[in-house]
């Protein structure tokens, strides 16, 4: 009811009802001014192709030479300029092109920002009240993001929970036989760099990894056999430019098989992101650090105990990962001398293979051969070399920020 009719109502019958009636009939005045209306849905962008026909939707972004664009009927489709003829958008996008390096809000008013006019040669950006830009070759532009995105990844900075990625591994073996054995290995991965988006520079970056691996086999009349290999390590990387940064990291490692009771590692060093491609990265770090281990008590009579080291060194760590059209493949080498008990040094590799399956779920092939120089005495000898093989099924954590 409109409220100017409400109103008239109320002049013509306040005398003759009672008071209840007339605050009740003043209150729905009140509802019906202040009730807001509707805000009217934004006119569709309009992306035409060289081929002629018309898309009416929204773009949502470009990447690499790829525009992406939102229809009802075909959902997000992805475009490159060259098979486009005209852009148009109704809403304000951002253009970053080439030179643009942020690592702040000091220039982000160098970033173009408003509706935009595109060809497949040259990108117009027209901001609010004001005169068009200079046009943006389609070369130069990288990347194309709204403004509600752009403002997020500049001026916010996302909670402690958000803006995760990584993945997660389970795999299981359970035989019963003459001899029963179970094995259960998992692994969990996860980074968070900030800003979210690789269209940005990196500010700083925070990393946690998990993995483990047990087996048990057992037999009548016959001792069982055990091992248990456990990895966790945290890492927070501040970013001094582009490629360079400091780090503070811990590591924990136990293992059942090489006598390792807890081997704890806390230091902080430097790093540098040699290739930082989005098809592939190479990360190189060194740090210095304090060590300490712990071994477990030996169950042999006359096998002495083997003292547990307080240590001073480094690690020397270079971290890779490619991603290939149907595979990823990541590698991880750490080299950990010691300085004040040189004879005292371990190393790692780690090696891992996801093949794509089904939405965020992929098979993955892993290897773990780890190295502990000042293994502990037992009897049979223990092996300074740990080495094991797995497969299991990873899903993809992936970032709603």
């Amino acid at each position: 009811m409109d409220a100017s009719l409400l109103g008239s109502l109320f002049c013509l019958f306040g005398r003759r009802f009672s008071l209840p009636f007339l605050v009740f009939l003043s209150t729905a005045t009140l509802l019906a001014t202040a009730q807001p209306k509707p805000a009217a849905n934004p006119a569709p962008d309009v992306l035409v192709l060289k081929s002629g026909d018309t898309l009416h939707g929204k773009l949502v972004n470009e990447f690499g030479g790829k525009i992406t664009f939102h229809t009802d009927e075909l959902g997000d489709v992805s475009i490159p300029w060259s098979n486009i003829q005209e852009l148009h958008t109704t809403q304000p996008f951002a253009v970053l092109n080439k030179t643009v390096k942020l690592r702040n809000k000091k220039n982000i008013g160098s970033i173009p920002v408003g509706t935009l006019n595109a060809t497949s040669q040259i990108v117009t950006v027209r901001p609010a009240n004001a005169v068009p830009l200079p046009p943006v070759p389609v070369a130069d532009a990288q990347y194309i993001v709204d403004q509600k995105t752009l403002d997020a990844q500049v001026y916010h900075q996302p909670s402690f929970f958000a803006g995760w990625n990584g993945a997660a591994t389970a795999g299981a073996t359970i035989v019963q036989a003459t001899q029963n054995q179970t094995t259960f290995s998992g692994s969990v991965g996860l980074v968070r760099a900030v800003p979210t988006v690789s269209w940005l520079t990196t500010r700083n970056r925070t990393s946690a990894d998990f993995s483990g691996s047990f087996g048990k086999i057992t037999e009548p009349t016959v001792a069982t056999v055990k091992t248990a290999i456990f990895h966790a390590d945290a890492e927070r990387d501040e970013f001094v430019s582009a490629r360079f940064f400091g780090l503070a990291q811990t590591a924990f490692d136990h293992n059942f098989a090489q006598g390792l009771a807890l081997q704890s590692e806390y230091g902080g060093g430097a790093g540098w992101e040699a290739i930082k491609q989005p098809k592939q990265e190479l990360d190189l770090k060194a740090t210095i650090q304090y060590e300490s281990q712990q071994f477990l008590a030996p169950t042999t009579l006359g096998v002495p105990s083997t003292p547990n080291q307080n240590l001073i060194g480094s690690t020397f760590s270079a971290s890779y990962v490619t991603h290939l059209k149907l595979l990823t493949f990541t590698q991880g080498l750490a080299y950990i001398p010691a300085f004040n008990k040189p004879h005292d040094y371990s190393a790692n590799e780690t090696d891992t293979v996801a093949f794509p399956a089904y939405k965020s779920l992929s098979f993955s092939l892993g290897t773990l051969d780890s190295y502990l120089n000042d293994s502990p005495l037992a009897v049979p000898p223990t092996k300074p070399n740990s080495f094991q093989f797995t497969m299991g099924i990873t899903y993809s954590i992936k970032s709603k920020y």
